[in-house]
């Protein structure tokens, strides 16, 4: 199975988690794993999402970018690979 890291974070506000995953649904998308939390007004989540059979992840993470930046949040998606390697204690 092939994972991909999707973090979301920005200012709380409503619809963020039903706005990120609704695009995962149309891709298809399964989510494996989620977590979220709200620091004071701040919105964090990561998501762990199966992309074994996504072709093109270049143009999810760009379609994501889009939906941050049109809700105020910042969204990323890293294959579990390079997210593992990045995170190395």
């Amino acid at each position: 199975m092939r994972k991909a890291i999707v973090s979301v974070i920005g200012k709380d506000q409503v619809g963020i988690i039903a706005k990120v995953t609704t695009v995962l649904a149309d891709r298809n998308i399964n989510i494996l794993d989620i977590s979220q939390t709200i620091l004071q007004d701040f919105f964090t989540m990561m998501m762990v999402i199966d992309v074994t059979n996504l072709k093109d992840l270049e143009s999810l993470q760009q379609e994501l970018n889009e939906l941050g930046k049109s809700i105020g949040v910042v969204i990323t998606v890293q294959l579990e690979e390079i997210f593992r390697a990045m995170h190395r204690v």
